[in-house]
């Protein structure tokens, strides 16, 4: 039987739930057990040795930061070291079957019992959700602050708790470990706090801090973390994560293996009508901006997906940073391997209007539509204003191309 989930939203008030209320699929908690291990851990397995070679000589350091894009494992060897360090069987193995390894591992916030009561937040107020501040956990030495409300950022009221429930020991494991994951989504407030915390750190804790960009980071935080640096895996390790994962048909698999980028989680989570909508809206954004395009034809699509309160900025700006890495490499020459190898034909034509210039706008410009992703910007505006921007570039540059031409 499935181990029970505790979501606390509270640290001593807690919301039990089991999967029977859950959908009658294969539960999250099978699914990972099946590769829970730091042996069958895909991809980065230096970094796995290490860790478990650290665990076993119980050489732990008590701050971690593990760095890398999106959907790399980062979260999952998070779980995979609290779970060697508290199984009944010792330090280093993961038997899979006692209490402490069957609730620690059973803490994937990507299943969907765990996803429809964090999709249940979004709708509180701020009010509300700062007066019961988030923090999950299967396991009472294993507690994960994960970002909260529709910004994504980890909250002041989220890092007072973990500085109060850092003061406690263990409870029924050897030692506690929480995962501040998505460290860089820490509010200047949160971070503060979080600073303190690690100044003082217990002797029977570890904290373990996943961050797509640790730069986003305190100096401060990350001169007294040891970085462990997760890359993209490679296509054979991704074809070797397919074999895992029989419900993925082959025939999109050669697509999923460009489109995630060496991301299994990314891979995984893809909604491909999703996907492929939102990249023709985007491209459609791109062929505007180098003057392909009239700015009517971009409005309705544009209104279209702005309407949609699943297309969050930061999933906008991620396709166009795609959409810019294959021009960048097609303008350069090196095109032999494409993100988007499905529209390379489109991808061709646009690149012959590229320059260096509208390069480097483009990228600086989704660098500061970042930086407000965290921030109620409207979306829309903030997209049209980038490829205005852009498109006058390109008819400078047009210009300034064509007039030693007329000259002659």
């Amino acid at each position: 039987e499935a181990p029970k989930a505790t979501l606390y939203f509270r640290y001593f008030r807690i919301s039990s739930f089991g999967l029977d209320s859950m959908p009658r699929r294969e539960s999250p908690w099978k699914a990972a057990n099946r590769a829970m291990n730091f042996h069958d851990f895909l991809g980065n397995t230096r970094v796995a040795e290490t860790l478990r070679r650290l665990v076993v000589e119980d050489k732990l350091p008590q701050t971690l930061l593990f760095s890398g894009p999106r959907g790399v494992g980062k979260a999952t060897l998070a779980r995979i070291v609290a779970a060697a360090i508290n199984c009944d069987q010792g330090r280093g193995e993961i038997c899979g079957a006692c209490s402490n390894c069957l609730r620690i591992l059973r803490a994937d916030l990507a299943g969907d019992e765990f996803q429809t009561q964090l999709e249940a937040r979004d709708k509180l107020t701020s009010v509300q959700r700062a007066e019961n501040p988030l923090i999950v956990s299967t396991h009472p030495d294993f507690l994960i602050f994960p970002p909260d409300g529709p910004l994504r950022i980890i909250t002041i009221e989220q890092a007072r708790r973990l500085r109060h429930a850092a003061a406690f020991g263990p409870s029924e494991g050897r030692h506690r470990v929480f995962l501040i994951d998505h460290a860089d989504r820490a509010n200047s407030e949160a971070a503060n706090s979080l600073l303190k915390t690690l100044e003082e750190p217990a002797p029977s804790l570890t904290l373990i801090l996943t961050a797509e960009n640790p730069y986003d980071l305190l100096p401060t935080i990350r001169s007294r973390a040891i970085r462990f640096h997760f890359g993209p895996l490679s296509a054979a390790e991704m074809r070797d994560y397919f074999d895992r994962r029989p419900e993925i048909a082959e025939d999109v698999r050669p697509q999923l293996t460009g489109w995630a980028r060496g991301s299994p989680g990314r891979a995984l989570s893809i909604d491909i009508d999703a996907f492929l909508g939102r990249r023709r809206v985007m491209l459609a954004l791109v062929r505007f901006s180098l003057e392909r395009g009239a700015f009517a034809a971009v409005i309705g699509p544009m209104e279209s997906i702005a309407r949609k309160k699943q297309e969050k900025l930061d999933l906008l700006t991620e396709m166009l940073y795609t959409l810019l890495e294959d021009l960048l490499h097609l303008w350069q020459g090196r095109g032999e391997t494409l993100i988007h190898d499905d529209i390379r034909d489109e991808l061709t034509d646009l690149a012959g209007r590229v320059c260096f210039a509208w390069l480097e706008q483009a990228a600086g410009g989704l660098a500061q539509l970042d930086q407000l992703a965290r921030r109620n910007i409207q979306k829309q505006v903030a997209l049209e204003a980038w490829a205005l921007g852009l498109r006058q570039i390109s008819a400078r540059e047009r210009l300034a191309t064509a007039e030693p031409a007329l000259a002659r």
